[in-house]
């Protein structure tokens, strides 16, 4: 049993911020009391209770990444590197990664793509204790074409039949929730982003097969008609949502935007720290709509597809800090990575909000990230289910060159 102190705490409950002293009991690796200090009922507690004080500072819930890879290392070649690597290297590469994203915060992710279902494996390892890392939602390989998006991670399957039962043998390795690639992408060679690659009854059996086992679909969706489609088959979330049109043109269709809204689709934007310098070296011509969907009453959940080219698991910070440089209110984008991501993954039961009876998830951070989400860097505590880590020593975050990315040919004037 310990007692955390700090002058602030944003709790993402309905009850609001603590501004004048706060308080979160932890006790079995859970929340036991949160409050102000002055309301701790400490005649009830040892008068030796194991303390940390932290003054200037403010208790905020565990961060969540609703997207990420723990198989790809955000290098400048993580595909090559995977289809390299054997089982047991890429093993080390995920302990590595799940590790980079505790130690800048996150106590949540959503692993969106791995193979051979080592995914499962960490997840399984981190559960029991064996390993310190985030908690894990685990997806498998992503169903895609045969040659499709992705294909090296062993989730080929063409047809309705094909792909339900391939939904049937991801649910029986134990993942948690089924991702399929409604679009082409970036980072796969003969891939295009715009290109739908199932059609309506193959994605519609994924979710049909999906939610009859309780679990949920993530649709990987770059171009306007993979959109289109999945949200018509009832996907629980859209990955990227980035309306890339065949010109290769980014601009939001405001009639999808608003079905979006109305399906309750949450979209997961893996808007990430390299957004803002892909967006300058454009020339404004990529430009994730993240605000505008916000506006229109999308559900908008924080993710950073972290892995992939030049995107390192612990640039995690600088995502939130795009999401706010492109129009969300950093209360918004706090929500985003709590409460919000907490609720639409099912995980509102567990995390997301300093309340009595949740997973002890909590961070502690010099400053107050309400007014500059840089605050979020300085960290002084991280809990990850009421276990203390002391963060890893990171490398600084790479410099970022348009020209170097898969998605350098989309833009006018970058090769």
């Amino acid at each position: 049993m310990k007692l955390y102190t700090a002058d602030r705490m944003l709790t993402q409950t309905e009850s609001g911020d603590i501004t004048n002293g706060a308080a979160v009991l932890v006790a079995k690796g859970r929340i036991a009391w949160a409050g102000r200090a002055a309301d701790f009922p400490a005649s009830n507690y040892p008068e030796a209770l194991p303390t940390r004080e932290f003054g200037d500072a403010t208790l905020l819930p565990g961060l969540i990444d609703a997207h990420v890879h723990l198989g790809f290392d955000g290098g400048a070649n993580p595909v090559q590197r995977m289809m390299a690597e054997t089982d047991a290297e890429q093993l080390l590469l995920m302990v590595r990664s799940a590790r980079e994203l505790l130690s800048v915060g996150v106590t949540t992710a959503r692993d969106l793509g791995a193979r051979s279902y080592l995914d499962v494996t960490v997840r399984d390892a981190i559960t029991a204790g064996v390993l310190q890392g985030p908690r894990l939602l685990t997806a498998g390989s992503p169903i895609t074409t045969t040659g499709g998006h992705c294909w090296f991670m062993g989730g080929e399957a063409d047809g309705a039949h094909e792909v339900r039962k391939l939904v049937r043998t991801h649910h029986r390795a134990g993942v948690d929730t089924l991702k399929i690639m409604a679009t082409g992408g970036f980072m796969t060679a003969g891939s295009a982003p715009w290109f739908a690659q199932f059609e309506h009854d193959a994605l519609a059996a994924a979710v049909d097969e999906a939610h009859r086992l309780n679990k949920q679909v993530a649709a990987h969706a770059h171009g306007v008609a993979g959109i289109e489609r999945a949200i018509a088959v009832g996907v629980d979330t859209i990955e990227h949502c980035s309306f890339v049109h065949e010109d290769g043109s980014h601009a939001l269709v405001p009639e999808l935007a608003d079905r979006l809204a109305a399906a309750q689709v949450a979209v997961s934007p893996t808007c990430n720290f390299r957004t803002v310098a892909m967006h300058e070296a454009s020339g404004g011509q990529f430009t994730p709509p993240v605000a505008e969907l916000h506006d229109r009453g999308v559900t908008i959940i924080a993710s950073t597809d972290s892995g992939i080219d030049h995107t390192p698991h612990h640039a995690y910070v600088g995502a939130l800090e795009a999401m706010h440089f492109f129009g969300m209110s950093r209360d918004a984008v706090l929500a985003s990575a709590t409460s919000v991501a907490a609720s639409v993954l099912g995980l509102s039961h567990e995390t997301g909000r300093i309340e009595a009876g949740l997973a002890a998830d909590l961070l502690a951070v010099r400053g107050d990230p309400r007014n500059d989400l840089a605050d979020l860097r300085q960290l002084e505590l991280v809990l990850a289910r009421g276990t203390e880590f002391v963060p890893d020593a990171l490398s600084p975050l790479p410099e970022f060159d348009l020209a170097q990315s898969p998605m350098a040919a989309q833009f006018g004037g970058v090769r």
